[in-house]
């Protein structure tokens, strides 16, 4: 807990820092660029004890668009079950685009994966939310993501890998 805040503490003095080292961050645009819903059970699905299972999968990819230009996408995949049917599904890709400047490879990488996601996280989740419910269907309320968590465990599997791959030869597969 300690380390999360002194983590939290360091990362806000850096974005303080960043002014006056030429760094830039701004959102320059939030947008749907994909998005698809499907009740696949039909009315049947209104009939049934409402007891869902709820799955979701979640990617992002980004680009860079100009210069100092990234477009970031956050992809979110629905599914909700009532016993093996799915009840819904709704796809999201959530997009950004994001003038970011002056920072280094590693606190680009950084940024584009934990920052730029945390911003649309919550359009995609307005955006599921309101679908269900012009479906018909209950409010779904997606819970709250950790990016930056998610982004330390990437980067933590990535060092392990590197790191199996340098002291064994031969095939490696993944899991």
């Amino acid at each position: 807990m300690a380390d999360d805040k002194r983590q939290a503490n360091d990362n806000a003095q850096e974005a303080q820092g960043q002014a006056g080292n030429g760094q830039q961050f701004a959102v320059q645009r939030v947008y749907i660029k994909d998005l698809s819903f499907e009740a696949p059970m039909g009315v049947s699905a209104f009939s049934q004890p409402w007891k869902p299972q709820v799955n979701q999968e979640i990617s992002s990819k980004n680009q860079k668009t100009g210069e100092n230009q990234y477009e970031v996408v956050l992809a979110l995949t629905i599914t909700v079950k009532l016993e093996d049917k799915v009840a819904f599904l709704i796809e999201i890709q959530q997009a950004g685009v994001f003038a970011i400047r002056g920072l280094e490879d590693r606190q680009l990488t950084q940024v584009l994966n934990t920052m730029c996601l945390q911003i649309l996280f919550p359009y995609a989740r307005e955006t599921v939310d309101s679908l269900a419910t012009k479906g018909s269907f209950p409010a779904l309320m997606l819970p709250p993501i950790n990016f930056d968590a998610l982004f330390a465990q990437a980067v933590s599997q990535s060092q392990a890998k590197g790191e199996e791959g340098n002291s064994e030869q031969g095939d490696q597969s993944v899991n």
